[in-house]
C-alpha cells in the first residue's frame, strides 16, 4: 500500500513544481484540466490541496482567499473554454463516422447523462479525474444552455476549489503532520473521489443499455 501510494504521487512531484512556480502554475493546472483535453492526466486535486498547504506555510506568498479566488477564476476559464471547444467541435463530432475510438452511442450516452443529472455533472464532476475535463465540453456539444453552464460550474468550481484548498490549509496549519502529508493527500483524494466515480461509471452503463435498446427496437 505504501508503495502504491509513492508512486501514485511520484507521476508528479507537486512540491518541487508549486516551489518553482508558485500559484501561477496551480492556476494553470486548473484551466488546463478543465478545459484543455490532452490535460486529463494531471492530478489537479494533489496540486490544488498542496497549494493550501503552502499557504498555510508561507511557500506561496498570498493569503487563503486570494489562492481560492484565482483558482475559482482560474476553474470557470477552463470550463468556458472546454464549452466553446465542444460547441465549435459538436457538428463535426456528429457527422463523423463510428470507429474504434468514437462512436456516436457516446455521445447519445452523453445527453441523457446530462438531460437526468447535468447539475450533477457539471458541479460534483468536477472532483473527478478525466470527467473534470470532458463534462464542459459535452455539455458544448449538447448545446447546454450557457447561462445555466456558468451558474453551475461556478457553484461546482467554488465547492471543488474550497474543499481541496481548505483542507490542505488545514492539514498545513498542523506541523505534526508534514512527514504523513504524501500519505494525507492519497488519502483525501480517495476519500473524495472514489464513491463518486463508482457511481457515475455505473450510472453510465446503465444509460447506454437504455439507450442500445431504444435504438434496437
Amino acid at each position: 500500500m505504501i508503495f502504491i501510494a509513492n508512486n501514485l504521487l511520484a507521476v508528479f512531484d507537486v512540491e518541487a513544481l508549486i516551489s518553482y512556480g508558485g500559484l501561477f502554475l496551480v492556476s494553470l493546472v486548473v484551466f488546463g484540466t478543465t478545459g484543455l483535453f490532452f490535460c486529463f492526466f494531471i492530478p489537479t486535486g494533489a496540486f490544488t490541496f498542496t497549494a493550501g498547504i503552502y499557504t498555510a506555510t508561507g511557500g506561496i506568498p498570498y493569503n487563503i482567499y486570494t489562492v481560492c479566488s484565482l483558482l475559482v477564476i482560474a476553474s470557470m476559464l477552463g470550463n468556458i473554454t472546454g464549452y466553446w471547444f465542444g460547441k465549435k467541435a459538436g457538428p463535426l463530432l456528429y457527422k463523423r463516422k463510428d470507429s474504434r475510438f468514437f462512436k456516436k452511442q457516446h455521445l447519445a450516452t452523453a445527453k441523457s447523462f446530462y438531460e437526468k443529472y447535468g447539475w450533477l455533472a457539471l458541479t460534483m464532476g468536477l472532483f473527478l479525474p478525466v470527467i473534470r475535463t470532458f463534462s464542459p465540453i459535452v455539455s458544448g456539444i449538447i448545446k447546454l444552455e450557457f447561462r445555466r453552464f456558468l451558474l453551475l460550474t461556478f457553484l461546482g468550481s467554488l465547492l471543488w476549489i474550497l474543499s481541496f484548498t481548505l483542507a490542505g490549509y488545514a492539514i498545513g496549519k498542523i506541523p505534526a503532520l508534514k512527514p504523513w502529508l504524501n500519505y494525507v493527500v492519497i488519502a483525501f483524494l480517495i476519500l473524495v473521489t472514489i464513491p463518486l466515480i463508482i457511481w457515475v461509471s455505473k450510472e453510465l452503463k446503465r444509460l447506454q443499455k437504455v439507450n442500445k435498446e431504444s435504438n434496437n427496437s
